[in-house]
């Protein structure tokens, strides 16, 4: 399993945008165990006022979901 990460300036500083990164790559890690193959994935962060680790565990989750059921046919 292969993660690569963008987060532009349009995010804010650079503290913020590292915060986004580790937050993305914890949620990440926990999450990729659902997958049934090996992927690469690129994560583009949508600009938002609060990001939370929860948030993009959720956002993980369904998309892991849509692509199990994409490989499955």
């Amino acid at each position: 399993m292969s993660m690569g990460i963008a987060v532009s300036k349009k995010h804010g500083k650079a503290f913020k945008r590292n915060r986004i990164k580790r937050l993305i790559r914890a949620s990440f890690d926990n999450t990729c165990k659902t997958l049934n193959r090996n992927y690469s994935v690129i994560v583009l962060p949508r600009v938002a006022e609060e990001y939370s680790y929860s948030a993009f565990e959720q956002s993980f989750l369904s998309c892991f979901k849509k692509v199990n059921a994409c490989a499955k046919n």
